[in-house]
């Protein structure tokens, strides 16, 4: 394989699964440069949603196709907002309305504690009956106010405590070598040599 469809319109998201996918010589295409709608993402779970957004790309597009479903689960929340991270404080999707929103959420919460999850989907074309699955967890801690100017999402109230540094403050190389993206993109680049 050296190309597939990226199914995701999120710059931050294409530009790191690309850096991670680079010394593999496979050429990432936007499904957007492609002219491929958004999926729909009804569903309660991760794997779901990625599952549909690679077939919906795949079918597309004709390509192979790449997508994966993330977010970001708050231990006080119950595990929100899990996989309505992008749209937590509605539409249109905003880095910083959602950050606000997850600030007042957890106002007077001690419990602090919060994981990245990311599932990622893998579709050969877009009959796949054996879609390639991987997930990756990246655990850390909600700030009480934003640090850092890098990354997207809730990275910079995200802590990685044994590095004293939040997502945002991480350069791309070193987050995605230890960001549950770049965990579930080594996971299921293991499953793609295990295939071949």
């Amino acid at each position: 394989m050296n190309k597939l469809v990226l199914a995701s319109g999120n710059a931050g998201k294409i530009r790191e699964i690309a850096q991670l996918l680079a010394p593999l010589a496979i050429e990432v295409i936007p499904q957007t440069s492609l002219g491929i709608d958004e999926a729909e993402e009804p569903h309660d779970t991760f794997i779901e949603n990625a599952l549909a957004k690679a077939r919906h790309a795949a079918l597309r597009s004709g390509l192979p196709a790449l997508a994966d479903d993330s977010g970001i689960c708050v231990a006080a929340l119950g595990g929100e907002p899990g996989v309505h991270s992008a749209r937590y404080a509605g539409e249109p999707k905003s880095d910083a309305r959602n950050n606000e929103k997850l600030l007042a959420a957890l106002d007077t919460a001690t419990d602090r504690r919060a994981h990245y999850c990311c599932v990622m989907v893998l579709m050969r074309h877009g009959a796949d009956p054996q879609p390639l699955i991987a997930e990756g967890e990246w655990h850390g801690e909600i700030l009480r106010s934003p640090r850092g100017d890098g990354g997207f999402g809730y990275d910079p109230l995200f802590l990685v405590p044994e590095l004293g540094l939040t997502g945002a403050q991480l350069p791309l190389e070193r987050k995605n070598a230890i960001s549950h993206r770049g965990r579930a993109l080594a996971q299921l680049l293991e499953r793609m040599r295990g295939t071949q």
